[in-house]
């Protein structure tokens, strides 16, 4: 039981971390930047790029 606890805990700090990490990310303006790579990436996939 108490192990059980721990895991949900560690889980839910690291959703916690990974929602602030997120929430940081975008008020930084770093999606355009991610979102460009990606199409870049993907065009070169499929050989237009």
């Amino acid at each position: 039981m108490e192990k059980m606890k721990r895991s949900h805990a560690a889980g839910l700090i690291l959703l916690l971390a990974g929602a602030a990490l997120t929430a940081v990310g975008l008020a930084q303006g770093q999606y355009a930047s991610v979102l460009a790579k990606a199409v870049r990436i993907c065009l070169e996939c499929v050989g237009i790029g």
